[in-house]
């Protein structure tokens, strides 16, 4: 579940030690220049220093000059995602790198994180052709086959789940619960970026629009551990996310995946980590965060691994660096591994049993990496 769904208040705090270290300005925040748009976000507006642009790379320069957490979001027509950033604080300002070919797109801010957004167009001409690096093709290849063995791995996990909510089994539902959401999570932006199948498969309590019906992982989690039943509504639940679910599975193929994506996707993994894992606010019912956790990390480091050929030769300083980070937080999640000891905790200690000196080492290992990940994309393009 992205970052996003968390309360206001909770998120303001989060984002504050995050963007600590990955909104900063650098040096060529300064600089502007022709790639580059600007995006003033208030709580009431949305204002963008270009509505034209040619295709290829273009950079957003954002700052949040208002009182509430927002996000930023390039947008096709049909409100698939073309690249976004997440939980940007009041006062802070964040870089995102994208790749748009031409057409028609939307720029949307997202005040407090809710509703559609305010949108601003944006158009996009057609320019010559970016040449690619090859190593970037392939990259792209090999994660678009990644997310599919994902999508396709985790049907029978979450049929597994819904058979034992089904059969009113509560100890066989829990158990199963965890590892149907491992393939979700380690490649959850390119499920968010059809945007409508979040909402209805990973949306927690307190991030319901108006109007909208819970379903999903965690409106059953509730059921197993908060209520401790299961009855005809979580029955019929259970089918919905399976439904829904395939219905993933089968638009992974289609989704729109460049290299950037997969760098900035790498990004918001570690992101939601920040301000949703370490927390303990995602399986508030379970405490089975630290596999969702693991499973983020999973993820990011999978696309850079794939993207890494080519971010080594642009950059080597920073592939050095997110080598060192990515096991240095592996390092630390590692020592909250359970053995089997708890089959609902899919192998980790049940979070509630983290203490908060403990959640403070996790997440200053999660900023120490979420800082030089905020940087590749940047650094594949160049």
């Amino acid at each position: 579940m992205r970052a996003a769904r968390l309360s206001v208040v909770t998120a303001v705090a989060a984002v504050t030690a995050l963007t600590a270290v990955t909104g900063c300005t650098s040096k060529s925040d300064a600089k502007g220049g022709d790639r580059v748009i600007g995006v003033t976000a208030t709580d009431s507006t949305c204002k963008t220093t270009k509505k034209q642009i040619s295709a290829g790379h273009v950079e957003l320069a954002v700052e949040n000059k208002g009182s509430k957490v927002t996000e930023v979001y390039i947008l096709f027509p049909d409100d698939r995602i073309v690249s976004e950033r997440e939980n940007i604080g009041p006062g802070t300002k964040q870089r995102v790198t994208a790749e748009v070919k031409a057409g028609d797109y939307q720029i949307a801010c997202k005040p407090g994180m809710k509703g559609t957004g305010i949108r601003q167009s944006l158009k996009v001409t057609g320019g010559a052709a970016a040449k690619r690096n090859p190593e970037l093709d392939k990259a792209v290849a090999e994660y678009r086959e990644y997310a599919q063995e994902q999508a396709d791995a985790t049907i029978p996990l979450v049929e597994t789940f819904a058979k034992a909510i089904k059969a009113g089994d509560i100890t066989a539902a829990r158990n199963a619960f965890a590892p149907s959401r491992v393939g979700w999570e380690r490649t959850e932006p390119v499920a968010e970026s059809f945007g409508d199948i979040d909402p209805k498969t990973d949306t927690r309590a307190d991030g319901l629009e108006a109007g909208q019906k819970w379903t999903g992982w965690h409106r059953l989690e509730k059921s197993l551990w908060e209520d401790k039943k299961i009855g005809a509504q979580e029955k019929t639940l259970a089918d919905q996310l399976v439904t829904d679910l395939k219905d993933w599975q089968k638009r992974v193929g289609k989704a729109e995946i460049t290299p950037t994506s997969m760098a900035n996707g790498a990004k918001e993994l570690l992101d939601e980590v920040a301000t949703g894992k370490v927390t303990g606010e995602e399986d508030r019912y379970s405490h089975t965060d630290l596999s969702d956790f693991k499973a983020n990390v999973e993820g990011a480091q999978k696309a850079y691994e794939l993207l890494k050929p080519v971010a080594q030769v642009n950059d080597k300083a920073l592939a050095t660096e997110l080598d060192k980070q990515f096991a240095a937080l592996n390092s630390v999640l590692d020592k909250y591994r359970s053995g089997a000891t708890d089959k609902a905790q899919n192998g980790f200690v049940s979070y509630d049993k983290v203490t908060e000196a403990q959640r403070k080492e996790l997440s200053d290992a999660v900023n120490a990496l979420a800082e030089p990940l905020s940087k590749l994309a940047a650094a594949v393009v160049k």
